[in-house]
């Protein structure tokens, strides 16, 4: 099985799992570091790519792309173009696509930056032009930030339901 361009946390849980060909971004060595220095020997399996996503060109496609932080810290309408376009050319046909951002009633600002707000439904028709591709699920979520705040988010998920697929 394989996987895709995800977190450090997200990829070492597939990894655990039996999936492989697992790849994750960051614009920072200092994640993926202290990932690797979390769990040891497991870490070597999977592709590191330390770049700005929004600059970042994918090198080939894969089956699913999971993104639990970034996309609502885009609020100007380039970035978030930019974001779908790297995510049309990143994902093979009828991959999957799972997006957590902060909810319609989240904070507006986060660590300092801005942050776009979004309905469930607003993000699952956002986040994947593909018409082979439905929504699969959507959920709430209530993140604890370090210092012990709730936040509420939504998280939506797309892609083939189809036998063979990555769900």
């Amino acid at each position: 099985r394989q996987c895709s361009m995800i977190s450090a946390s997200v990829a070492v849980a597939l990894l655990d799992r039996g999936f492989g060909d697992v790849a994750a971004l960051d614009i920072s060595a200092m994640g993926p570091s202290r990932t690797r220095e979390r769990v040891g020997a497991a870490a070597e399996q999977v592709d590191w790519v330390i770049d700005d996503l929004l600059r970042w060109v994918p090198r080939r496609r894969y089956a699913a792309w999971h993104d639990r932080g970034l996309f609502h810290f885009l609020t100007g309408p380039a970035d978030r173009r930019r974001y779908l376009e790297l995510l049309d050319a990143a994902l093979v046909p009828g991959g999957a696509v799972v997006v957590g951002v902060f909810a319609e009633d989240g904070p507006r600002t986060c660590a300092g930056l801005r942050t776009a707000r979004y309905s469930p439904d607003t993000l699952a028709r956002t986040i994947t032009r593909d018409p082979t591709t439905e929504t699969i699920a959507l959920a709430r979520e209530m993140h604890a930030t370090p210092t012990g705040t709730l936040q509420p988010g939504d998280v939506a998920a797309r892609g083939r339901c189809s036998p063979g697929t990555l769900q």
